[in-house]
């Protein structure tokens, strides 16, 4: 018979103190509840809808539902092309910016690549907005991805 033994009466077992979680800044929390909202939203739409109409449903869902949940939002935003600062006659077009800080790409695609993680990484650094969401509606369950915008120390090259 198998004789069971107990980690307590090892000799020279290690001590692990109890650690403490140190919680992150409020600025921080506040800025991940409003990335949880606006996945909240697009889960939403994404139970409901499923995955197999064009980006354009998508988008109005989305609308519908950040309006429901009174999370503030501008569509189809506008923003300058740079090039050695100067503005080019094309512009970038970001689907929502949510909170006034918070741009949404929406995508409706069986999967994504690192050309749609490029796109919003250059919307970012065009708006000099300092966080992204990429929702694909396309796949089977909602894929999202979060991302940072560019440093504060780095100059501001245009404005919303």
């Amino acid at each position: 018979m198998a004789q069971r033994l107990d980690p307590s009466a090892w000799p020279g077992r290690p001590q692990i103190p109890k650690m403490t979680q140190i919680g992150p800044s409020r600025a921080y929390d506040e800025r991940d509840r409003q990335t949880y909202l606006i996945i909240g939203c697009a889960m939403e739409v994404h139970r409901h809808l499923g995955s197999r109409f064009l980006e354009p449903v998508y988008q109005a869902a989305m609308e519908v539902e950040l309006d429901t949940k009174r999370i503030s939002f501008v569509r189809e935003v506008e923003m300058p092309v740079l090039y050695k600062g100067h503005p080019l006659p094309v512009r970038y077009r970001a689907d929502l910016v949510c909170f006034g800080e918070v741009l949404v790409e929406l995508k409706a695609v069986e999967r994504l690549t690192d050309r749609e993680d490029s796109q919003v990484i250059n919307y970012l650094s065009a708006s000099q907005i300092k966080r992204g969401l990429l929702l694909n509606f396309g796949a089977g369950s909602l894929q999202f991805r979060r991302f940072v915008g560019p440093r504060p120390e780095e100059p501001n090259r245009c404005n919303l």
